[in-house]
Protein backbone atom coordinates (compact mmCIF):
# COMPACT_ATOMS: atom_id res chain seq x y z
CA UNK A 1 0.00 0.00 0.00
CA UNK A 2 0.98 3.46 -0.99
CA UNK A 3 -0.01 6.94 0.43
CA UNK A 4 -2.04 7.79 -2.63
CA UNK A 5 -3.98 4.50 -1.62
CA UNK A 6 -4.92 5.72 1.57
CA UNK A 7 -8.50 7.28 1.69
CA UNK A 8 -9.60 7.32 4.68
CA UNK A 9 -8.64 6.91 8.88
CA UNK A 10 -8.26 2.86 8.43
CA UNK A 11 -5.93 3.16 5.83
CA UNK A 12 -3.64 5.45 6.77
CA UNK A 13 -3.55 3.12 9.67
CA UNK A 14 -2.71 0.03 7.76
CA UNK A 15 0.32 1.72 6.48
CA UNK A 16 1.50 2.86 9.56
CA UNK A 17 0.82 -0.22 11.24
CA UNK A 18 3.39 -1.76 7.98
CA UNK A 19 5.75 1.05 8.85
CA UNK A 20 6.29 0.84 12.01
CA UNK A 21 7.64 -1.54 15.15
CA UNK A 22 5.51 -2.92 16.78
CA UNK A 23 5.92 -0.71 20.21
CA UNK A 24 5.94 2.57 18.52
CA UNK A 25 2.41 1.40 16.52
CA UNK A 26 1.15 0.19 19.85
CA UNK A 27 1.94 3.34 21.64
CA UNK A 28 -0.44 5.18 19.46
CA UNK A 29 -3.35 2.79 18.72
CA UNK A 30 -3.33 1.83 22.69
CA UNK A 31 -5.59 2.55 25.29
CA UNK A 32 -6.52 2.27 28.76
CA UNK A 33 -7.42 -1.77 30.44
CA UNK A 34 -9.75 -2.96 27.59
CA UNK A 35 -9.88 0.25 25.37
CA UNK A 36 -13.40 -0.14 25.62
CA UNK A 37 -13.93 3.93 26.11
CA UNK A 38 -11.53 4.29 22.46
CA UNK A 39 -13.96 1.93 20.52
CA UNK A 40 -17.03 3.86 22.25
CA UNK A 41 -15.87 7.59 21.32
CA UNK A 42 -16.16 6.32 17.33
CA UNK A 43 -19.05 3.72 17.85
CA UNK A 44 -20.90 7.00 19.62
CA UNK A 45 -21.05 8.84 16.57
CA UNK A 46 -22.85 5.97 14.63
CA UNK A 47 -25.96 6.08 16.68
CA UNK A 48 -26.83 9.82 15.81
CA UNK A 49 -28.13 10.33 11.81
CA UNK A 50 -27.64 13.39 10.22
CA UNK A 51 -31.01 14.54 8.31
CA UNK A 52 -30.21 16.88 5.22
CA UNK A 53 -32.25 19.66 3.72
CA UNK A 54 -31.91 19.94 -0.36
CA UNK A 55 -32.33 22.70 -3.07
CA UNK A 56 -30.38 24.60 -0.67
CA UNK A 57 -28.09 26.75 -2.98
CA UNK A 58 -24.98 25.30 -2.24
CA UNK A 59 -22.53 26.60 -4.43
CA UNK A 60 -20.28 28.54 -2.05
CA UNK A 61 -19.16 26.55 1.23
CA UNK A 62 -17.36 28.50 3.97
CA UNK A 63 -16.30 26.23 6.67
CA UNK A 64 -14.40 28.27 8.70
CA UNK A 65 -14.62 29.02 12.65
CA UNK A 66 -13.47 31.22 15.11
CA UNK A 67 -12.43 29.28 18.56
CA UNK A 68 -10.96 31.13 21.38
CA UNK A 69 -10.11 34.33 19.34
CA UNK A 70 -8.73 32.30 16.24
CA UNK A 71 -9.84 32.16 12.97
CA UNK A 72 -9.69 28.45 11.39
CA UNK A 73 -10.10 27.87 7.58
CA UNK A 74 -11.54 24.35 8.36
CA UNK A 75 -13.30 23.09 11.86
CA UNK A 76 -10.81 20.08 12.59
CA UNK A 77 -7.22 20.81 14.12
CA UNK A 78 -4.23 18.87 15.02
CA UNK A 79 -4.41 18.28 19.05
CA UNK A 80 -0.99 18.22 20.93
CA UNK A 81 -0.01 14.96 20.80
CA UNK A 82 3.65 13.48 22.58
CA UNK A 83 6.72 12.23 21.13
CA UNK A 84 5.89 13.25 17.36
CA UNK A 85 9.78 12.25 16.40
CA UNK A 86 9.18 8.52 17.47
CA UNK A 87 6.41 8.09 14.53
CA UNK A 88 8.22 10.10 11.80
CA UNK A 89 11.90 12.29 12.58
CA UNK A 90 10.01 15.46 10.94
CA UNK A 91 7.76 15.21 13.73
CA UNK A 92 6.14 18.78 15.01
CA UNK A 93 7.11 20.40 12.04
CA UNK A 94 5.64 18.19 9.50
CA UNK A 95 2.12 18.34 11.56
CA UNK A 96 2.38 22.42 11.93
CA UNK A 97 3.56 22.50 7.78
CA UNK A 98 0.92 20.90 6.80
CA UNK A 99 -1.67 22.52 9.64
CA UNK A 100 -0.13 26.19 8.33
CA UNK A 101 -0.99 24.68 4.33
CA UNK A 102 -4.70 23.76 5.91
CA UNK A 103 -4.94 27.12 7.55
CA UNK A 104 -6.01 25.61 11.05
CA UNK A 105 -4.80 25.13 14.62
CA UNK A 106 -1.73 22.70 16.13
CA UNK A 107 -0.39 22.09 19.51
CA UNK A 108 2.68 21.21 20.97
CA UNK A 109 2.65 19.08 24.01
CA UNK A 110 5.32 19.10 27.24
CA UNK A 111 6.34 15.65 26.01
CA UNK A 112 7.27 17.19 22.32
CA UNK A 113 9.96 16.37 20.83
CA UNK A 114 10.34 19.68 19.14
CA UNK A 115 11.03 22.93 20.67
CA UNK A 116 7.68 25.92 21.29
CA UNK A 117 10.04 28.76 19.87
CA UNK A 118 11.14 26.78 16.85
CA UNK A 119 7.78 25.90 15.33
CA UNK A 120 6.38 28.98 16.21
CA UNK A 121 9.23 30.94 14.29
CA UNK A 122 8.46 28.58 11.31
CA UNK A 123 5.11 28.42 11.19
CA UNK A 124 2.13 31.26 11.49
CA UNK A 125 -1.27 29.86 11.81
CA UNK A 126 -2.74 29.55 15.47
CA UNK A 127 -0.32 27.48 18.17
CA UNK A 128 -1.28 25.96 21.33
CA UNK A 129 0.95 24.53 24.19
CA UNK A 130 -0.57 21.72 25.86
CA UNK A 131 0.76 21.60 29.27
CA UNK A 132 0.36 19.18 32.33
CA UNK A 133 0.34 20.29 35.77
CA UNK A 134 3.60 19.46 37.82
CA UNK A 135 4.29 18.82 41.31
CA UNK A 136 6.74 22.31 41.35
CA UNK A 137 4.71 25.02 41.07
CA UNK A 138 8.29 27.51 39.82
CA UNK A 139 8.55 24.41 36.98
CA UNK A 140 4.91 25.25 36.05
CA UNK A 141 5.11 29.05 35.64
CA UNK A 142 8.59 28.94 34.14
CA UNK A 143 7.14 26.45 31.22
CA UNK A 144 4.35 29.08 31.06
CA UNK A 145 6.37 31.87 31.18
CA UNK A 146 8.20 30.34 28.16
CA UNK A 147 5.22 29.63 26.32
CA UNK A 148 4.23 33.41 26.22
CA UNK A 149 7.43 34.81 25.25
CA UNK A 150 7.55 32.06 22.28
CA UNK A 151 4.68 33.82 20.94
CA UNK A 152 2.00 30.88 21.44
CA UNK A 153 -1.99 31.92 21.26
CA UNK A 154 -3.52 29.43 23.66
CA UNK A 155 -2.46 27.96 26.78
CA UNK A 156 -4.37 24.62 26.98
CA UNK A 157 -4.15 22.68 30.78
CA UNK A 158 -4.83 18.61 30.31
CA UNK A 159 -6.56 17.90 33.51
CA UNK A 160 -7.52 14.00 32.85
CA UNK A 161 -3.87 12.97 33.03
CA UNK A 162 -2.84 13.80 36.74
CA UNK A 163 -1.50 10.21 36.67
CA UNK A 164 -1.37 7.34 33.58
CA UNK A 165 -3.60 5.66 32.42
CA UNK A 166 -3.28 1.42 32.65
CA UNK A 167 -2.09 0.93 28.99
CA UNK A 168 -1.39 -3.12 28.89
CA UNK A 169 0.31 -3.08 25.28
CA UNK A 170 3.31 -0.71 26.44
CA UNK A 171 3.56 -2.92 29.50
CA UNK A 172 4.13 -5.91 27.25
CA UNK A 173 6.31 -3.92 25.31
CA UNK A 174 8.76 -2.42 27.32
CA UNK A 175 7.60 0.59 25.62
CA UNK A 176 9.00 3.39 27.52
CA UNK A 177 11.73 6.81 27.81
CA UNK A 178 14.40 5.71 27.39
CA UNK A 179 13.47 2.59 25.31
CA UNK A 180 13.41 -0.90 28.02
CA UNK A 181 12.41 -3.55 25.38
CA UNK A 182 10.77 -7.12 25.85
CA UNK A 183 12.71 -9.60 23.66
CA UNK A 184 9.21 -9.52 22.08
CA UNK A 185 9.65 -5.87 21.61
CA UNK A 186 12.82 -5.71 20.32
CA UNK A 187 11.93 -8.37 17.94
CA UNK A 188 9.63 -5.87 16.28
CA UNK A 189 12.49 -3.46 16.15
CA UNK A 190 15.09 -5.99 14.57
CA UNK A 191 12.51 -6.94 11.92
CA UNK A 192 11.77 -3.16 11.10
CA UNK A 193 14.79 -1.89 10.26
CA UNK A 194 14.49 1.12 8.77
CA UNK A 195 12.86 2.26 11.03
CA UNK A 196 15.96 1.85 13.32
CA UNK A 197 18.16 3.60 10.65
CA UNK A 198 16.09 6.82 10.00
CA UNK A 199 16.05 6.81 13.98
CA UNK A 200 19.78 6.91 14.26
CA UNK A 201 20.07 9.16 11.10
CA UNK A 202 18.06 12.05 12.01
CA UNK A 203 18.50 14.60 14.68
CA UNK A 204 18.44 12.78 18.27
CA UNK A 205 15.03 11.87 20.11
CA UNK A 206 14.79 15.14 22.77
CA UNK A 207 11.81 16.44 24.74
CA UNK A 208 12.90 19.99 24.34
CA UNK A 209 9.98 21.70 26.54
CA UNK A 210 11.54 19.44 29.47
CA UNK A 211 15.19 18.76 29.31
CA UNK A 212 16.50 22.00 31.54
CA UNK A 213 13.97 20.60 33.88
CA UNK A 214 13.63 16.59 33.77
CA UNK A 215 16.34 14.53 33.28
CA UNK A 216 14.99 11.64 30.98
CA UNK A 217 18.50 10.25 30.63
CA UNK A 218 19.38 8.57 33.64
CA UNK A 219 17.42 4.96 34.24
CA UNK A 220 14.27 3.77 32.78
CA UNK A 221 11.72 7.02 33.95
CA UNK A 222 9.55 6.09 31.14
CA UNK A 223 6.51 8.31 30.43
CA UNK A 224 3.83 6.23 32.78
CA UNK A 225 6.79 7.20 35.58
CA UNK A 226 6.85 11.09 34.10
CA UNK A 227 2.97 10.84 35.13
CA UNK A 228 3.18 9.53 38.28
CA UNK A 229 6.24 11.35 39.51
CA UNK A 230 6.09 14.71 38.20
CA UNK A 231 2.22 15.46 38.19
CA UNK A 232 0.81 16.53 40.73
CA UNK A 233 -2.74 15.09 41.75
CA UNK A 234 -3.51 17.24 44.38
CA UNK A 235 -4.00 19.60 41.87
CA UNK A 236 -7.22 21.81 42.39
CA UNK A 237 -9.76 24.31 41.07
CA UNK A 238 -8.03 27.18 43.04
CA UNK A 239 -4.39 25.88 41.37
CA UNK A 240 -5.96 26.29 37.82
CA UNK A 241 -7.72 29.60 38.54
CA UNK A 242 -4.12 30.87 39.37
CA UNK A 243 -2.62 29.86 36.11
CA UNK A 244 -5.56 31.46 33.99
CA UNK A 245 -4.62 34.93 35.69
CA UNK A 246 -0.66 34.69 35.47
CA UNK A 247 -1.81 33.11 31.47
CA UNK A 248 -3.46 36.38 31.05
CA UNK A 249 -4.83 35.24 28.00
CA UNK A 250 -7.10 32.45 25.62
CA UNK A 251 -6.56 29.15 28.33
CA UNK A 252 -8.30 26.32 27.94
CA UNK A 253 -8.96 22.93 29.95
CA UNK A 254 -8.74 19.90 28.10
CA UNK A 255 -10.53 16.75 29.66
CA UNK A 256 -13.47 18.17 30.64
CA UNK A 257 -16.54 15.89 30.51
CA UNK A 258 -19.39 16.91 33.27
CA UNK A 259 -21.65 20.00 33.14
CA UNK A 260 -20.61 20.87 37.07
CA UNK A 261 -16.40 20.73 35.70
CA UNK A 262 -17.61 22.73 32.71
CA UNK A 263 -19.48 25.38 34.75
CA UNK A 264 -16.40 26.13 36.97
CA UNK A 265 -14.45 26.69 34.09
CA UNK A 266 -16.55 29.30 33.16
CA UNK A 267 -16.56 30.37 36.47
CA UNK A 268 -12.52 30.72 37.06
CA UNK A 269 -12.60 32.96 33.68
CA UNK A 270 -11.37 29.76 30.71
CA UNK A 271 -11.70 30.72 27.37
CA UNK A 272 -12.63 27.17 25.94
CA UNK A 273 -13.17 23.44 27.38
CA UNK A 274 -12.14 21.02 25.69
CA UNK A 275 -14.77 17.44 26.39
CA UNK A 276 -12.10 14.65 26.06
CA UNK A 277 -11.01 11.57 27.46
CA UNK A 278 -7.68 11.64 26.16
CA UNK A 279 -8.65 8.96 23.63
CA UNK A 280 -9.49 6.44 26.01
CA UNK A 281 -6.22 6.24 27.19
CA UNK A 282 -7.14 7.23 30.53
CA UNK A 283 -10.36 6.26 32.39
CA UNK A 284 -11.44 3.19 30.88
CA UNK A 285 -15.51 3.05 30.60
CA UNK A 286 -15.88 7.01 30.89
CA UNK A 287 -18.12 8.20 28.82
CA UNK A 288 -17.64 9.04 25.35
CA UNK A 289 -16.98 13.08 24.42
CA UNK A 290 -19.94 13.31 21.75
CA UNK A 291 -22.19 11.61 23.86
CA UNK A 292 -21.72 14.53 26.73
CA UNK A 293 -21.72 17.02 23.91
CA UNK A 294 -25.29 18.22 23.85
CA UNK A 295 -25.85 18.71 27.51
CA UNK A 296 -22.56 20.41 28.07
CA UNK A 297 -23.21 22.67 25.04
CA UNK A 298 -26.81 23.38 27.13
CA UNK A 299 -25.23 24.22 29.98
CA UNK A 300 -22.56 26.57 29.04
CA UNK A 301 -22.37 26.72 25.09
CA UNK A 302 -23.22 30.42 25.92
CA UNK A 303 -20.66 31.44 27.87
CA UNK A 304 -17.66 29.62 27.30
CA UNK A 305 -16.01 27.73 23.75
CA UNK A 306 -16.85 24.11 23.72
CA UNK A 307 -14.45 21.76 21.88
CA UNK A 308 -14.32 18.15 21.59
CA UNK A 309 -11.74 15.35 20.64
CA UNK A 310 -11.52 11.71 21.04
CA UNK A 311 -12.70 8.98 18.42
CA UNK A 312 -13.23 11.63 15.30
CA UNK A 313 -12.66 9.93 12.26
CA UNK A 314 -15.18 11.45 9.31
CA UNK A 315 -15.88 14.32 7.67
CA UNK A 316 -19.80 13.20 9.08
CA UNK A 317 -17.84 12.89 12.78
CA UNK A 318 -16.91 16.95 12.64
CA UNK A 319 -20.49 17.61 11.47
CA UNK A 320 -22.24 15.83 14.03
CA UNK A 321 -20.53 17.58 16.50
CA UNK A 322 -20.72 21.00 15.25
CA UNK A 323 -24.53 20.23 14.84
CA UNK A 324 -24.42 19.31 18.66
CA UNK A 325 -22.87 23.14 19.63
CA UNK A 326 -19.26 22.08 19.15
CA UNK A 327 -17.16 25.34 17.83
CA UNK A 328 -14.75 23.37 16.47
CA UNK A 329 -13.06 19.68 16.78
CA UNK A 330 -9.77 18.01 17.24
CA UNK A 331 -7.90 14.96 15.99
CA UNK A 332 -5.05 13.22 17.33
CA UNK A 333 -4.23 9.28 15.55
CA UNK A 334 -6.31 10.93 12.43
CA UNK A 335 -3.00 12.86 11.76
CA UNK A 336 -0.39 10.51 13.94
CA UNK A 337 -1.25 7.35 11.78
CA UNK A 338 -0.53 9.33 8.71
CA UNK A 339 2.58 11.05 9.82
CA UNK A 340 3.92 7.73 10.96
CA UNK A 341 3.13 6.50 7.51
CA UNK A 342 4.73 9.36 5.68
CA UNK A 343 5.62 12.56 7.31
CA UNK A 344 4.40 15.72 6.42
CA UNK A 345 3.25 14.49 3.09
CA UNK A 346 0.80 11.90 5.12
CA UNK A 347 -0.82 14.45 7.43
CA UNK A 348 -0.88 16.94 4.36
CA UNK A 349 -2.95 14.01 2.68
CA UNK A 350 -5.33 13.51 5.71
CA UNK A 351 -5.79 16.89 6.30
CA UNK A 352 -6.56 17.59 2.34
CA UNK A 353 -9.16 14.30 2.69
CA UNK A 354 -10.64 15.29 5.88
CA UNK A 355 -11.41 18.87 4.22
CA UNK A 356 -13.06 17.17 1.04
CA UNK A 357 -15.36 15.47 3.20
CA UNK A 358 -16.71 18.01 5.54
CA UNK A 359 -16.82 19.77 2.13
CA UNK A 360 -19.10 17.45 0.36
CA UNK A 361 -20.84 16.64 3.87
CA UNK A 362 -21.87 20.16 3.79
CA UNK A 363 -22.85 20.64 0.61
CA UNK A 364 -25.36 16.93 1.01
CA UNK A 365 -26.65 18.59 4.16
CA UNK A 366 -27.95 21.85 1.98
CA UNK A 367 -25.65 24.13 4.41
CA UNK A 368 -23.49 26.59 3.30
CA UNK A 369 -21.38 27.67 6.66
CA UNK A 370 -21.07 25.97 9.84
CA UNK A 371 -23.59 28.54 11.29
CA UNK A 372 -26.38 26.61 9.24
CA UNK A 373 -25.82 23.56 11.17
CA UNK A 374 -27.68 22.97 14.21
CA UNK A 375 -29.41 20.06 16.26
CA UNK A 376 -32.23 20.29 13.78
CA UNK A 377 -30.21 18.37 11.31
CA UNK A 378 -29.70 15.20 14.20
CA UNK A 379 -31.77 12.44 15.10
CA UNK A 380 -31.15 10.32 17.54
CA UNK A 381 -31.90 6.55 17.26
Amino acid sequence: MRLNQCHNFHDFRRLAKRRLPGPIFNYIDGAADDELTCKRNTVSFNECDLVPDVLSGVKDIDMSVTVMGQRLDMPIYCSPTALQRLFHHQGENAVAAAAEKFGTMFGVSSLGTVSLEEVRQKYKNPQVYQFYFHKDRGLNKAMMERAKQSGVEVMMLTVDSITGGNRERDLRTGFSIPFRLTLAGMLQFAIKPMYGINYVTHEKFALPQLDQHVDMSGGALSIGRYFTEMLDPSMDWSDVEEMVKFWDGEFCLKGIMSVSDAKKAVDIGCSGIILSNHGGRQLDGSRSPFDQLAEVVDAVGDKIDVLMDSGVQRGTHVLKALSLGAKAVGGGRFYLYPLAAAGQAGVERALALMKAEIERDMRLMGCKSVSDLSSNNLRFR
